[in-house]
């Protein structure tokens, strides 16, 4: 029914364009924290539109690099922070679409024993517990890994859990979960998104309150979009009503 509705809300915007044989490939530059979203949410737009998406999935400071260094894209779906900055430099036309947000979660193997995260001094307790802790690397460009860091600190514990944080590169061959699903990391911490799309590990709560980072993810159209009107007809798409409850699925809500 989801698909259906997503499918019945493009016809009438699109159907003409496709009529005409104005159908075109689209260069989407997409952070990996909206990868497992935008696999739901594109190929309705794609067979209603008939424009095809041609995306890249990354970090999304990564992205910006790759992006600033003359890879091409028309549109950009990033963090809204780096999504500005992109903005401030005129690389990205000025307007930004807000269309998810996400939450840092913790993971576990599945079938692993669950510690309690439920509080700062539990998680503390946890942390401290654990063999091994997973998050991305700082290089990778992702926008939890400074954030995560600021945490131990926080807690206190920052020179305890040094020597057994495993690092991932970010992105889609560089996934946290992974470093969890592998039994590398025994306990992993990413945008909540990014855990729930690998079937092999078990959420087992969210940072708390006071030491959450909420990650807004905002879209925009690139100053030199060769398809600008396909991308932004995307855009609008991503943030339909039926968009949003394929979010909310996947650990993804505004």
């Amino acid at each position: 029914m989801r698909t259906l509705a997503l499918t019945a809300a493009l016809i009438a915007a699109s159907g003409a364009a496709q009529a005409q044989g104005q159908a075109q490939v689209i260069d989407a530059m997409i952070t990996t924290a909206m990868k497992a979203a935008i696999e739901e949410v594109a190929p309705p737009f794609e067979r209603a539109s008939g424009h095809v998406l041609r995306v890249v999935y990354g970090p999304s400071g990564g992205l910006a690099r790759r992006f600033n260094g003359g890879e091409p894209a028309d549109l950009v779906v990033v963090d809204s922070k780096v999504l500005d900055e992109l903005i401030r430099q005129g690389k990205v036309a000025p307007g930004r679409t807000d269309v998810a947000r996400a939450g840092i979660g913790m993971a576990v193997r599945k079938g692993a024993p669950k510690p309690d995260v439920s509080s700062a001094e539990a998680l503390r307790r946890a942390l401290l517990a654990a063999k091994s802790i997973g998050h991305t690397a700082p290089a990778g460009g992702g926008v939890t890994a400074a954030h995560i860091m600021g945490v131990f600190a926080k807690l206190g514990i920052a020179a305890e859990v040094a020597p057994k944080v495993k690092l991932a590169a970010g992105g889609p061959d560089g996934r946290v979960s992974v470093l969890v699903s592998s039994g590398e990391a025994e306990i992993g911490l990413q945008l909540v998104s990014e855990l729930m799309s690998n079937p092999e590990v078990e959420v087992i709560g969210m940072l708390p309150d006071e030491l959450q980072l909420i990650a807004t993810i905002s879209a925009g159209i690139a100053a030199a979009a060769k398809q600008p009107e396909p991308a932004k007809a995307f855009i609008r798409h991503l943030a339909t009503p039926a968009a949003m409850t394929v979010y909310k699925s996947k650990g993804l809500a505004l």
